[in-house]
């Protein structure tokens, strides 16, 4: 007697919540069938239209899924023509490099690649506590101290392997103090462990490299460079 007048006076309490009209409609995919002509005209509300029909609503939904999907696809597309292409010319860059004769010759062609690409110069420097750089190696450009390099590493890199952006100018006279002009760079810290040394790639135009561009052929670089200057430098 207690539960009826309970539920007399608080009728809210039989009211379903969503959570148990989808338990139902999930137990029972029959309703649908049995109640197709209802469902049909059904109104759901529209926030232009007032209302549509049920009917209208979900293939209005299916329209946008699709459309969603189908720039998802295109995008995956753009992405694959512009990795396959990025690939082909980093293919092409390691042919040229594993062929050079000297190491001034695998620099040349390096720095001629970057040209190519549209880029103002590329710069190559190395750790001088992981590289054996003493004469008579002919590499004076190449030595970088880590110590030296450690501010800019937290200041501008954090955790991150690469940096894409400008430089100011005590940025530029410790990484490239012989380029005249940067707008931009790409710098990528070499070897599996980032530990050997940079490459820097260097752009006139300040909007060239930009924070959040993909890395995908600095970072294949990053790790093949390397390997290959161990034809011309030792390891320390």
């Amino acid at each position: 007697m207690t539960d009826k007048n309970e539920q007399f006076c608080c009728p809210e309490t039989n009211e379903l919540n969503d959570q148990q009209v989808i338990r139902y409609l999930r137990e029972h995919p029959g309703f649908f069938i049995r109640n197709a002509s209802y469902i049909e005209q059904m109104q759901v509300p529209h926030p232009v239209r007032g209302t549509v029909s049920l009917v209208e609503w979900i293939m209005s939904r299916q329209r946008n899924r699709i459309h969603y999907l189908e720039e998802d696809m295109r995008l995956l597309i753009e992405q694959a023509s512009e990795n396959e292409a990025l690939f082909s010319q980093l293919l092409l860059l390691i042919s040229e490099l594993s062929s050079s004769a000297s190491l001034h010759e695998m620099l040349e062609r390096l720095n001629l690649w970057a040209k190519e690409l549209g880029l103002y110069s590329v710069q190559l420097r190395l750790f001088t506590d992981r590289w054996q750089l003493q004469p008579p190696l002919d590499a004076q450009d190449l030595p970088l101290s880590r110590q030296a390099f450690e501010h800019f590493r937290i200041q501008r890199m954090g955790d991150d392997n690469h940096y894409l952006g400008t430089l100011n100018g005590q940025e530029i006279m410790l990484l490239m103090p012989n380029v005249r002009r940067s707008g931009s760079v790409a710098l990528s810290l070499l070897g599996h462990y980032g530990d050997l040394g940079v490459i820097i790639f260097n752009s006139r135009d300040s909007q060239h490299f930009q924070e959040g561009m993909g890395t995908v052929m600095l970072d294949k670089l990053a790790h093949i460079l390397p390997e290959l200057l161990l034809r011309w430098i030792a390891r320390q």
